[in-house]
């Protein structure tokens, strides 16, 4: 008798289909994988300047671009995808499949976290190489890194199938998410140092986790004196995991309660 595969099994099965589908649409493997290399050519390019003792703006931007990755990746990638397979009815499907509904969770989160690892790698080959920017030296450094990323990631991916009920269809899935992805890139410091944005700006920021992910990652890339020009003087690692806990919970929540596999 065949032993009928598990969820995870299924999900892990599910990961590779998802990733061999990604690889398949250059556009969107260009897009989602080379643009944050490209932003740092661009900034990096142009503000050569030391904003700290031993810090350079590539250093910093670094930091930002990695979490706003995290997001790029996970909420916007997702809040825009699954509209379109909505819309196509992929979702109603899979859904009348013997496939329990978590596997196909995790097969977008595999997705999110293979496409963020090499995301990360050509970030810090690119980065190292043409603007000198410094790996962590330290692995209590490293592990700060490590659970940002993990948390990071989670927290994207359900936020990202949570929002994913928002847009009314896939075509229009887009207008929907990218400004707001555009803004908080924007208000959380990931393009300009975040306390010489107003303070109105900061405090929307505070709200939301990406102004969090990126001051994490400004505790692994920048040296511990440059928090002292952090709002409140300090990196606030302890709040930074609270607060992506919080939003992670959130989005879990509504992943499981609202989705949609079909149209209204």
């Amino acid at each position: 008798m065949n032993k009928i595969p598990s969820a995870l099994s299924l999900g892990f099965r599910r990961g590779g289909l998802e990733i061999r589908q990604f690889a398949r649409q250059r556009e969107s493997v260009i897009f989602t994988l080379l643009f944050p290399v490209m932003l740092l050519a661009i900034f990096g390019s142009v503000f050569k300047d030391t904003i700290a003792p031993g810090v350079t703006f590539s250093q910093y931007f670094v930091a930002g671009m990695i979490a706003s990755g995290l997001v790029n990746t996970g909420f916007q990638g997702l809040a825009i995808t699954i509209p379109l397979e909505r819309d196509f009815g992929a979702l109603k499907r899979l859904r009348g499949t013997p496939m329990p509904a978590s596997s196909y969770f995790i097969g977008k989160a595999i997705l999110v976290s293979v496409s963020m690892v090499i995301q990360i790698l050509m970030l810090f080959g690119f980065g190292v190489i043409f603007f000198g920017v410094h790996m962590p030296t330290s692995g209590s450094k490293w592990l700060t890194f490590a659970w940002l990323v993990l948390l990071g990631s989670a927290c994207s991916t359900a936020l990202g199938i949570a929002f994913s009920i928002v847009p009314k269809s896939g075509r229009g899935a887009s207008a929907v998410v990218s400004p707001i992805v555009i803004i908080l890139q924007f208000f959380s410091g990931v393009f300009f140092i975040f306390t010489q944005l107003p303070a109105w700006m900061q405090q929307v920021a505070a709200i939301f986790p990406l102004k969090w992910l990126t001051q994490g990652m400004r505790s692994v890339f920048l040296p511990d004196s440059f928090a002292t020009q952090e709002v409140a003087k300090s990196w606030e690692n302890g709040r930074t995991f609270i607060v992506l806990m919080m939003w992670l919970a959130i989005g879990i929540y509504f992943s499981v309660r609202k989705f949609k596999w079909d149209r209204d």
